[in-house]
């Protein structure tokens, strides 16, 4: 099966890097010529454009920003629709709201190309080891035929329905990691504040109701130890935070918890944190206390 991949950053140019050794013959795009290099020298053909992409290749993959940037992608002057030929796949990793994605679809389906909306979660480091989380929407019959593709750079993978439904399933994930990490450094924060040790507080809560990823993963190698190079962004967090925002406007729901995380975030990134993990809202809430958290978890926290 012939691929092209759209879209080299930090999580495309690792997952195309794994298809890439796993010995698929690829052809790339990215307007970044530094990226698109890198693969020049691993053997990969580069395409002009993204329709340049799609006229040689049976499945399409993206890995890109935004909903704009996805749209811009398949169905601008130049995009993917232009040359692609019926029977295409289109795979998109990106983020995107369920609304850009089925309106892009309601453009390519007619023209018999179809689409995988299959998000991922995992980050830079699951990226890298083939480890992430994908959440599929579209038919299980074109699934089916990319899951081959899939399965190098996913350990679970999961269809959750029609397309658009993995983007739903993708934000509301974010939603809730957005949301438990903002209860995390504020929890952290009142903690020491009022004389906990924070490697007492990490063993009891993650034996406990309060735990969560937030806590068993952001603590140990990023608050504990002061270090908040991502990791996942503070600026994607909060794109993802909109995403469900924006989704749940479109269906009148309010999102109490969504919008009050998405502002934490939102002073983060005007605190300059926007490219570091998004553990480093706890950087807010240690200069509104007056203390830091910070912790030595092979030191004893039990009696």
């Amino acid at each position: 099966m012939k691929v092209g991949f759209i879209g080299l950053g930090v999580m495309g140019r690792r997952l195309a890097k794994r298809l890439n050794d796993a010995g698929y013959k690829l052809k790339v795009y990215d307007v970044l010529k530094d990226a698109v290099a890198e693969f020049q020298k691993l053997g990969a053909a580069v395409g002009d454009s993204p329709g340049d992409v799609a006229a040689d290749n049976e499945v399409v993959i993206m890995s890109l920003p935004n909903s704009q940037i996805v749209t811009n992608v398949v169905l601008g002057e130049e995009g993917i629709l232009s040359k692609a030929k019926p029977g295409t796949i289109i795979v998109d990793l990106s983020s995107i709201t369920p609304k850009a994605i089925r309106d892009i679809y309601k453009m390519t389906g007619p023209k018999g190309i179809e689409i995988l909306d299959a998000p991922v979660s995992g980050g830079s480091a699951g990226a890298e080891a083939g480890t992430l989380s994908i959440m599929v929407g579209g038919k299980k019959e074109i699934l089916s035929k990319v899951m081959p593709i899939l399965r190098i750079i996913g350990k679970t993978i999961y269809h959750v329905g029609d397309v658009g439904a993995g983007d739903t399933m993708k934000l509301v994930n974010n939603l809730l990691l957005g949301a438990n990490m903002v209860a995390t450094a504020e929890a952290l924060a009142l903690g020491v504040k009022a004389g906990l040790s924070p490697e007492v507080m990490f063993e009891i809560i993650t034996n406990s109701s309060g735990s969560s990823y937030a806590l068993q993963a952001k603590y140990p190698r990023f608050i504990a130890q002061g270090n908040f190079e991502p990791g996942f962004m503070v600026d994607l967090q909060y794109k993802d935070l909109q995403l469900a925002v924006d989704t749940a406007k479109d269906m009148g729901l309010p999102l109490a918890m969504g919008n009050m995380a998405q502002q934490i975030f939102e002073m983060a990134k005007a605190e300059g944190l926007g490219q570091k993990d998004i553990s480093s809202v706890i950087n807010l809430y240690e200069k509104w206390s007056g203390v830091e958290v910070r912790g030595d978890l092979d030191s004893e926290s039990k009696e």
